[in-house]
């Protein structure tokens, strides 16, 4: 009989650890196995998504949504949100463009389109950390503002007339590679090294556990919070950099809707909104999504006006299941 115990209680544990390694495997990389799956069946319904073409357009077209992802990535981490990349893209865009046409050497619009990402940035940390606002509203006042200013700047026109060297950065291929992409996984790099390898990314993933510990171990969380915001607004400029390189002009209307598509790749991710969980590879993956989504609908000739409902439907998705992991814990 003790035998026969033994024997169950074997059987017991052993499926306990097929459960747990199963679970732990869907854990760590259950977002890849959707993007695979997401391929596989995007393929299945149109052909031609598996071209060596197709898959580079993708990933070419999603860099620019990928890096603004990254610089929003340690802002969420840190229990808050911006809204305001879109805007600043918009107004890095047409501000970049007058000067990009030629007169000045390719160094000043790349400088004058970094220092306006950064300004906007540490606009938006400033007013959160020291104004004491909330993250919602100082970017959303960022948003509006930028917004207006892209406007104001361009008189609501498109500024074109760039010139080649420019034109290199968003539409140019290094050894087939396009600039974009390897623009994209440069700051890809550089953003997990400074989450997984800086006392800066210690101190992020501190405050978005818990701040007020942080502030009690002697974390200058004002400080982060500025530099954390102030990144993800010069990535923006980055980003303000390539699409303006891209489509050869400054558009005032341009970035519209990116922070809610960065936003959405960042929790697909598996970044919470509920702070201090997150990884820049899942990012990128949650980034890749995103593109996969968007590139597969658009060759099945889906409208545009169902797609926006897809996308709104993968948020809330993503949030809900999000909201069910931190309720659980």
């Amino acid at each position: 009989m003790s035998v026969n115990l033994e024997k169950i209680n074997t059987s017991q544990i052993q499926e306990k650890q097929k459960h747990l390694n199963l679970k732990n495997i869907m854990k760590k990389y259950g977002i890849l196995l959707i993007l695979l799956f997401l391929c596989i069946f995007m393929w299945v319904l149109t052909p031609h998504f598996l071209t060596v073409t197709n898959l580079v357009n993708i990933v070419r077209q999603m860099s620019i949504i990928g890096i603004i992802a990254i610089g929003v990535t340690p802002v969420i981490i840190t229990k808050g949100i911006d809204l305001s990349s879109g805007s600043l893209v918009a107004m890095v865009s047409v501000m970049v463009a007058s000067f990009a046409q030629g007169n000045y050497p390719i160094i000043v619009p790349i400088a004058i389109a970094v220092g306006i990402g950064l300004l906007g940035g540490l606009i938006n940390g400033t007013l959160i950390a020291k104004g004491m606002l909330a993250p919602f509203i100082a970017t959303l006042g960022m948003m509006t503002a930028a917004r207006g200013a892209a406007m104001l700047y361009s008189d609501g026109r498109p500024i074109g007339g760039l010139s080649e060297s420019f034109a290199f950065i968003g539409k140019g291929d290094i050894l087939g590679i396009p600039v974009p992409v390897i623009i994209f996984a440069l700051v890809g790099f550089v953003t997990w090294v400074l989450l997984n390898h800086t006392k800066i990314g210690k101190f992020i993933y501190a405050i978005g556990g818990n701040e007020q510990a942080a502030i009690t171990a002697g974390i200058n969380v004002d400080k982060v919070k500025i530099i954390v915001y102030a990144y993800a607004g010069l990535l923006a400029g980055i980003a303000g950099i390539i699409l303006t390189s891209r489509i050869s002009s400054g558009q005032p209307q341009s970035g519209l809707m990116f922070e809610m598509d960065a936003i959405t790749a960042v929790v697909i991710g598996g970044t919470s909104l509920f702070g201090g969980i997150g990884t820049i590879g899942g990012t990128i993956i949650g980034a890749l999504i995103i593109g996969v989504v968007n590139n597969g609908l658009d060759l099945m000739g889906v409208s545009s006006y169902w797609q926006q409902i897809v996308k709104g439907a993968i948020i809330v998705a993503a949030v809900y299941v999000d909201s069910r992991k931190y309720r659980k814990k």
